[in-house]
């Protein structure tokens, strides 16, 4: 999928320009993954490692919580499915992150990631906790790793910020920002479906998702939400200072006129007044 923005019908073969701060991440996440890979088929170690740095819900509950902050750096390390975790989770940051640079800057982009992919985990910790204990052991994992969640979070997000403009998937097929995003939900609603095994869990990537719906677009529909809610305060403070009869709390009204009952010819002493 290239980020750039063509209009329907019409192709496009240009590669997207990753900056410096996704150029980073994408760097970052393959040379762990290269560690593991050689360290553990060719070194005959480093197994132990990575399944100390993964994801587990049972771990983060019982006070491991560094799994939580680690396990989106890590990928497949060896398997039939290893290339292929780590090849989507660079395609999708290189087709789709740069536009996202580009148009936040590389320090919003680095928290979006980040807390999309965290977001995502704490969503498969709660499903998991929250299962029974027969449909758990069933849909549930013992580790959990990747950073794919963050990779759809980034479709999600890049859908709100280019409405009604088209993507070239796979270089050849455009489509629009609304069918990106059905073909996205749509992948993690047919795999969770089926019950297939994912190395970052069935239910992170709906937890990454809503991060993205929340805190994607400009502005986002968490930000639009806050403004409003800031506005109606405004608005509620403004009208109880326009009150005609509201007075001061700190002052007291002392009733007044020409003269005392006593002495009706005689004016009363003002100083005492307000």
């Amino acid at each position: 999928m290239s980020p750039r923005q063509v209009p329907p019908g019409t192709l496009s073969a240009a590669l997207p320009r990753p900056g410096k701060a996704l150029g980073a991440v994408m760097v970052g996440l393959l040379a762990i993954w290269i560690m593991f890979a050689v360290s553990i088929n060719w070194g005959g170690g480093g197994d132990w490692l990575f399944k100390a740095l993964a994801g587990s819900t049972d771990g983060v509950l019982h006070g491991q919580v560094w799994r939580l902050f680690t396990a989106p750096f890590l990928h497949l390390p060896q398997g039939d499915a290893a290339l292929g975790h780590m090849l989507v989770t660079l395609l999708g940051l290189f087709f789709l992150a740069p536009s996202l640079e580009k148009k936040w800057g590389g320090k919003r982009l680095l928290a979006f990631l980040y807390g999309a992919a965290l977001c995502g985990f704490l969503f498969q910790i709660l499903v998991e906790t929250l299962l029974p204990a027969s449909m758990s052991a069933r849909f549930g994992q013992p580790l959990w790793f990747g950073a794919v969640g963050a990779v759809e979070a980034v479709a999600i997000a890049w859908a709100l910020s280019f409405r009604g403009q088209s993507v070239a998937l796979m270089f050849v097929l455009p489509v629009s920002s609304r069918v990106l995003v059905l073909f996205v939900v749509g992948l993690s609603v047919a795999r969770l479906l089926v019950g297939g095994a994912a190395p970052e869990g069935l239910f992170s990537p709906f937890g990454a998702m809503l991060f993205g719906w929340l805190v994607g677009g400009d502005p986002s529909p968490l930000r639009r939400w806050m403004l409003r809610r800031k506005l109606a305060s405004l608005t509620a403070q403004k009208k109880k200072l326009q009150s005609p009869h509201r007075i001061p709390p700190h002052l007291r009204v002392i009733e007044g006129s020409r003269g005392s009952k006593e002495s009706p010819d005689q004016p009363v002493d003002k100083r005492w007044l307000n």
